[in-house]
C-alpha cells in the first residue's frame, strides 16, 4: 500500500517554529507511522529558552541609536565639564580685539562727523582782492578765519570780527569748491555773522547743533579751524567753565555767557566750531585771551554758545 506523503513539495508560508511539545508530538507521530523512519524523528532543541520576539526594523535602529547615545553619556559622565568663563576672559579678550584692530579717538570721530561742514573764511579787503593766495596772506593780518554751514542751502554761522569791514567775502567749502558769499545777518553783542555762499558743492552737510544746557566743565571738545591758514586742523581739550566774560584789547567790546575752553585755538579759528563728543556744535569761537603782545593761545580760549545763534539766523537752532 503506497503512503502519502507527510511533506508538499511547495514551499509553505512563513510558518511559527514550533514549539517543544509540538515538536516532541511530531517525531513521535513520524514513528508510529513509518518505525523505519523512526530514526530520523526531529530532536528536541538542545535549549528550551523561547526566541527572541520579532521587532519592526525602525524599532531595532531606534534603539541602537538610544544605546549609542547612553553610551556616549556615560562616557562623557566621566570627563571633565568645560571651564566656566570669567570675567578676566572677557576683558582678555577685548584687548586682544583692540590690540589688532584699534578703535578710533572720540575726538577723531567728532572730526569725522564736523569735517563736511566746516569752511575757511576770507574777509577780502578791498576791489583789488581777487581772492588769490596774496589776498589770503593779507587777510591772515586782519580777516582770515572759520566757519560752520547750519543750513544745507549754504547759510554759514561764523565770527563778526572775520568779515567786519571786508569788501567781498570768500568761502572755501571742505571739498575745495570755492565760492562768493554775503553777510545776510549780524549779531554784534556776540560777536555773530551769518553768511550765504552762492556755490555750493553737491554733498554739502550742514552740523547738528547741540543745546548748551546740559553742558558741564570738564566735558570733552574739540575746536575745528583753520589757525593761520592752516587747515582744517582739530585740537581737542575740555570745557574749563561756563558764564565767562571777555573784553577786547581796546575795552570796549564786551561778550558775557561764554564758554571757556582749553582746546589749542589760535588767530584763524575765529569762527570756527566747537564740538562735543558726539560731533555737534555747541559753541562759536570767538576769542583766545593772551595777557601778552602776542596772538598765540596760553590755554584759554572762549566760544559764543549756540543758542545765541537764533537771534542771528532768524530762527531757533533746536
Amino acid at each position: 500500500m503506497r503512503m502519502a506523503p507527510l511533506y508538499s513539495r511547495s514551499r509553505p508560508a512563513a510558518a511559527q517554529p514550533p514549539a517543544e511539545g509540538a515538536a516532541t508530538a511530531a517525531g513521535a507521530a513520524l514513528a508510529d507511522a513509518d518505525p523505519a523512519h523512526a530514526d530520523q524523528a526531529p530532536a528536541a532543541p538542545a535549549t528550551t529558552a523561547p526566541r527572541p520576539r520579532w521587532l519592526p526594523p525602525a524599532l531595532w535602529a531606534g534603539a541602537g541609536a538610544l544605546a549609542v547615545l547612553l553610551a556616549a553619556l556615560g562616557l562623557h559622565a566621566g570627563l571633565p565639564g568645560p571651564r566656566p568663563i570669567t570675567q578676566d576672559d572677557i576683558d582678555a579678550a577685548v584687548r586682544h580685539s583692540l590690540e589688532k584692530s584699534p578703535l578710533p579717538s572720540a575726538a577723531a570721530k567728532a572730526y569725522a562727523a564736523i569735517e563736511p561742514s566746516v569752511v575757511r573764511v576770507i574777509g577780502l579787503l578791498d576791489e583789488h582782492d581777487s581772492g588769490d593766495d596774496r589776498a589770503e596772506q593779507r587777510a591772515m593780518q586782519r580777516s582770515l578765519g572759520s566757519g560752520v554751514v547750519i543750513v544745507d542751502n549754504g547759510t554759514i554761522l561764523t565770527a563778526l570780527h572775520v568779515v567786519a569791514g571786508a569788501h567781498a567775502v570768500r568761502v572755501i567749502f571742505f571739498d575745495g569748491t570755492s565760492s562768493e558769499a554775503t553777510v545776510i545777518g549780524t549779531q554784534p553783542e556776540n560777536d555773530l555773522a551769518v553768511l550765504k555762499a552762492s556755490k555750493l558743492p553737491d554733498d554739502l552737510q550742514p552740523a547738528t547743533l547741540r543745546s548748551t544746557a546740559d553742558l558741564r566743565p570738564g566735558d570733552e571738545v574739540i575746536a575745528v579751524g583753520h589757525p593761520f591758514g592752516i587747515g582744517p586742523s582739530v585740537s581737542d581739550g575740555v570745557v574749563s567753565g561756563l558764564g565767562r566774560e571777555f573784553r577786547d584789547e581796546d575795552g570796549e567790546h564786551r561778550l558775557t555767557n561764554l564758554i571757556q575752553f582749553d582746546a589749542a585755538a589760535n588767530p584763524g579759528n575765529s569762527g570756527g566750531p566747537l564740538v562735543t563728543m558726539d560731533g555737534s556744535v555747541v559753541g562759536i569761537v570767538t576769542a583766545i585771551l593772551n595777557p601778552t603782545e602776542q596772538r598765540t593761545f596760553i590755554g584759554i580760549g572762549f566760544a559764543v554758545p549756540i543758542e545765541n545763534a537764533a537771534s542771528a539766523i532768524g530762527s531757533s537752532p533746536f
